[in-house]
């Protein structure tokens, strides 16, 4: 994974890199001609171009000091206004109109609250020049990405040593343009590494150390429980999907003769379970107990509906089935207050909650450090929590756990039966015999990339379905 460090952790690595005998003008130097060699590249060639420069008093001003230093040197014509000494809006202005090229070095990814005076008016005027940010566009909270008041818009960011979660989450992340992570010499430790951006390499290697040569369908076998009276399409997602990514058979439990009867056909084995007059799940049917031990993974939750009579049959079965599991939709609804009694499972266990059913679970919000939270989730359940959302989390628990994120996704997935077909890529990379975590990390991944082979407009969740064997054939990026 691609390390995603916080401001805090940043400052730490800043002083051990300083400690170890790396001066700070030393790096203050190579992050401004890194910024210098970003801004080269934009405006094309250096002749006839002109750049303005806007210098807070931190280590990102700085930064900007010697960027516009470089680029003076290759014939840029380069104007810097610093914070200290104020910015006139006429004269700002006038160097705007004429310039090709703002860099923001005001504030770096330690800034707190909102943009005042002289900062806030050059965040406005970012929207009228190609803008670079050095580390992070300024009045972006470079701990979460949230946004109070003005923040500079970048067309690209130049970070150094590492993603910071303010480049990752909305609305850090839709104004920080093209980020480039450029090194510098900074040492990142084992710890700094925990947390990631997950990237196709990742999955390639983890889908790698699961091949089996001498297999049979059940051997990667899954069992979806979900549905309720209208709601079949759900399950079949799920199903469908789980399919596409390589689960060898898969059965969709369904309550009701007729529902089974409807959802049947195609290579999904559709099984009738109890149900009541509405529909809804009243038991696990005997044919069904008595086969659990042979699926490899089981999908519960979609469609299912909150009636009392389902949620005591998701409850008994989530705590007590040893098989790995996601839980998704109404079954996390199940537990809603009672997140700590998911402490009862004894196999690899996946959440997968939208910030409502997060709340539903915890009883709290998620609040702007989504990385908090899916961590909060994951310890209070002993669970992967999938976190969903723009910029997707992925949480081991433990003070030592892993955390992923996922940056390829966009409002284009924001249709309904996404989450079912999200729920099913999780479920068969289980049923395939990844890890909670692999699985959990690939499959969000898998399912941004299958929008981008599947086309964003018009975009429905079957059409992920379609497009998962392309993506899985996609050439390595």
């Amino acid at each position: 994974m691609l390390p995603i460090v916080t401001p805090a952790a940043m400052a730490e690595a800043d002083q051990r890199t300083i400690a170890a005998g790396t001066p700070m003008e030393v790096l203050m130097d190579r992050a401004g001609r890194a910024v210098a060699w970003e801004a080269r590249q934009r405006l094309g060639n250096a002749y006839g171009k002109r750049v303005v420069v806007v210098c807070g008093k931190g280590n990102n001003g700085g930064d900007g000091l010697v960027a516009a230093r470089i680029l003076r040197g290759w014939g840029v014509r380069v104007d810097v206004f610093e914070l200290k000494d104020g910015v006139p809006e006429p004269a700002l202005d006038r160097t705007i109109e004429r310039a090709d090229l703002m860099i923001d070095a005001m504030f770096g990814t330690g800034f707190r609250g909102a943009l005042e005076g002289d900062a806030a008016l050059v965040a406005r005027r970012s929207l009228d020049l190609p803008t670079l940010a050095i580390d992070i566009p300024s009045g972006i909270d470079g701990s979460t990405g949230a946004v109070q008041g003005d923040a500079v818009r970048a067309v690209a960011t130049v970070t150094f040593a590492a993603h910071k979660p303010g480049l990752v989450f909305e609305p850090g992340r839709g104004h920080a343009g093209d980020v480039r992570v450029a090194d510098i010499g900074i040492e990142l430790t084992d710890d700094d590494r925990r947390v990631g951006l997950v990237t196709d390499t990742d999955v390639r290697g983890w889908l790698a150390s699961v091949v089996e040569t001498d297999t049979h369908k059940w051997r990667s076998g899954l069992l979806v429980i979900g549905g309720s009276g209208g709601m079949t399409g759900a399950p079949m997602l799920v199903s469908t999907a789980a399919m596409r990514v390589g689960a060898g058979i898969v059965w969709c439990a369904v309550p009701g003769d007729d529902m089974a009867a409807r959802a049947s056909g195609g290579e999904v084995i559709t099984k009738a379970m109890p149900a009541n007059v509405h529909g809804a799940l009243t038991g696990i049917a005997d044919d069904v107990r008595d086969a659990l031990d042979r699926f490899r993974a089981l999908a519960v939750g979609p469609g299912l509906g909150t009636d009392e009579a389902t949620t005591a049959v998701v409850r008994e079965l989530v705590t007590t089935v040893d098989a790995p599991l996601v839980l998704d939709a109404d079954g996390l609804n199940a537990f809603a207050g009672h997140s700590a009694d998911l402490r009862a499972r004894n196999a690899p266990t996946v959440l997968t909650p939208h910030e409502g059913e997060f709340e539903r679970l915890l009883g709290d919000q998620v609040g702007d450090d989504r990385l908090a939270a899916a961590r909060r989730l994951a310890d209070a359940t002993g669970c992967v929590a999938l976190l969903k959302g723009p910029g997707t989390v992925v949480a081991e628990p433990g003070a030592t756990g892993r955390v992923a994120v996922n940056a390829v996704d966009g409002p284009w997935l924001g249709t309904a039966g996404t989450g079912d077909v999200l729920t099913g890529i999780i479920a068969g990379l289980l049923a395939r015999g990844l890890g909670a975590f692999e699985a959990a990390a690939a499959g969000t991944l898998v399912h941004g990339l299958s929008a981008d082979v599947a086309g964003h407009t018009g975009l429905v969740a079957g059409d992920l379905v379609a497009a998962l064997p392309h993506t899985f054939q996609a050439p390595e990026t």
